[in-house]
């Protein structure tokens, strides 16, 4: 019963996950693309050699390039759990995308880009086909991340950079976005590719697409809440400690306790994680004692070293 349970959840899981990736796929391939304003990240380094090339390599497959040497890095780094989610949401995305745009082969015709909504948006509404295009990317990646997937890119580098220097996620993110923006903004001045817009302009929007689609991120992770605390029993506390500690980085307090309705003492494990990390943990706690029991409260301001301030 408990392994229909399992796979159920894991199906759904990815079910979402391609549902979020289509999303992501929607936002970058049809309204940002043909805009030339970048989200930052491999995407937008994806979108910088399109532009360079003049469109002789498709974006998806750029993306799909670009993610594999990270991927693989991020398997020797990280270790095995970072494995198939990863893989899968960055191959989606990215095949989404040429999809989309008619770039896979034999699709050609669909090039929703061209449709006369598209077109009308980018002559009309710029900057509401930009809020568009951050909607959908931050809502299809806060989807994919919620199930306990990601699309590599710069998360990778922002993992490696937290595990081996102690930097944070959200500030090596950040400057990966700016840097990759910025390249992105020199090659469109240079290329002269937008000369209705200059580029700083499209800099300025690729910054705000930025801004809306992270807290969009934020807001499908987080809802009201911004993290959680889980008290974990098992027989096995100790190995599911040391587990919380390598594979997701986190610290873990051992709490003395004493059952009572067995009247056997033992140690509780407390920890305080990311909602993004929740599926992580959850999967961690199951493989090392699938009859493990967990206690998950909602956590609104924490303050100390790995953890954002609330604003």
């Amino acid at each position: 019963m408990l392994k229909a349970k399992t796979r159920k959840r894991i199906i759904l899981d990815y079910i979402f996950m391609a549902i979020g990736a289509f999303l992501m796929a929607l936002g970058i391939g049809v309204f940002l693309v043909d805009a030339k304003v970048v989200p930052g990240g491999v995407s937008g380094l994806s979108m910088a050699v399109y532009y360079f090339t003049g469109g002789a390599i498709p974006v998806g497959v750029m993306i799909w390039v670009f993610n594999i040497p990270l991927y693989i890095w991020g398997l020797k780094e990280l270790g095995k759990s970072f494995g198939i989610r990863t893989f899968f949401g960055f191959t989606v995305n990215s095949l989404f995308i040429d999809i989309l745009r008619g770039d896979f082969p034999g699709l050609g015709f669909i090039r929703l880009q061209d449709s006369a909504t598209i077109q009308d948006l980018m002559k009309h509404d710029f900057f509401f086909l930009i809020l568009i295009g951050a909607v959908l990317l931050g809502t299809g990646l806060g989807i994919i991340f919620k199930s306990g997937g990601t699309t590599a890119g710069s998360d990778i580098v922002a993992a490696i950079l937290r595990k081996k220097y102690g930097m944070k996620p959200g500030t090596a993110i950040v400057l990966i976005d700016i840097f990759v923006i910025s390249i992105a903004g020199l090659v469109i001045e240079w290329k002269g590719l937008s000369p209705e817009r200059p580029a700083l302009s499209l800099t300025l929007y690729a910054l705000l697409l930025v801004f809306v689609s992270s807290r969009l991120v934020d807001f499908i992770l987080d809802g009201f809440d911004y993290a959680k605390a889980a008290i974990i029993i098992s027989d096995q506390n100790k190995e599911v400690a040391e587990a919380i500690m390598h594979e997701l980085s986190r610290g873990a307090t051992a709490l003395k306790s004493r059952g009572l309705y067995k009247d056997v003492d033992r140690e509780l494990i407390y920890t305080v994680i990311t909602n993004k990390e929740l599926p992580l943990l959850t999967e961690i706690v199951h493989r090392v004692d699938p009859s493990a029991f967990m206690v998950i409260n909602d956590v609104h301001e924490i303050l100390g070293d790995g953890f954002r301030r609330r604003f």
